[in-house]
């Protein structure tokens, strides 16, 4: 009986060495992140309180990045900066780099020192993710990170159809997206509309996951388990 018991010891405390080992396993398929760094992302809440977005968004970042890069090759892309006015607002698509091992202090690095201006060309920093990962030909991850819509004319949902089918997962996290206008209690909304439907399609096309985050918390939430890898076993 008291081998049979140091037996079944010694067979949970194996198993458990290879459920942990698992869940830390790499991941198979390699990852982008595209990050917004809009103008928007300057902004602050209604009536300018609290802080502007990109500093929350910093904070997720430098939280999140340490516990996913390690299992994973990232590679990250930033819209937004480097456009002049005019056309130029939507030129700055910038592929910082591709996807590479042990990412994490690159990624921090990227959205510590960026400075959110320009619009939202999503679309085509999805599309530069897309081919960056190989797709159609090979398999891999997209987490869009996002605080509004598409506003350079790009046509998301034709991109979503594309790109269904080709292995390629598109995950769209929405931080403090805000509508075009307020609603008030009078009206019966007490809370801004928080949609981005243009680019939900992104994700509900390609298989991926839609959420919408309003705290560094739910941020770092879904960072994680979009880029997180799933168990092996």
């Amino acid at each position: 009986m008291r081998r049979k018991s140091q037996r079944a010891i010694a067979a949970a405390g194996i198993a458990a060495v290879l459920m942990s080992s698992a869940a830390h396993a790499d991941c198979t398929e390699d990852a982008m992140i595209v990050f917004d760094g809009s103008g928007s992302m300057a902004e602050m809440g209604f009536n300018q309180i609290n802080e502007p977005r990109i500093f929350e968004a910093r904070r997720a970042v430098r939280t999140a990045m340490p516990q996913v890069a390690p299992f994973r090759r990232i590679g990250l892309i930033i819209y937004g900066p480097g456009g002049a006015g005019g056309a130029g607002e939507c030129s700055g698509v910038d592929l910082r780099f591709g996807p590479r091992a042990d990412a994490a202090d690159a990624v921090i690095a990227a959205v510590d020192t960026l400075e959110p201006e320009g619009r939202t060309a999503l679309t085509e920093a999805v599309t530069m993710a897309a081919e960056t990962l190989g797709s159609p030909t090979q398999p891999g991850t997209v987490v869009l990170v996002t605080d509004g819509r598409e506003t350079c004319g790009g046509q998301t949902c034709a991109l979503a159809n594309q790109l269904m089918g080709t292995g390629l997962t598109v995950h769209v996290i929405g931080f403090k997206v805000r509508g075009e206008h307020f609603g008030w209690e009078s009206q019966g909304q007490t809370d801004y509309q928080t949609s981005v439907s243009g680019a939900k399609c992104l994700a509900t096309q390609t298989g991926g996951e839609y959420v919408n985050t309003e705290t560094v918390d739910e941020l770092v939430a879904a960072m994680t388990r979009t880029l997180g890898c799933k168990l092996l076993f």
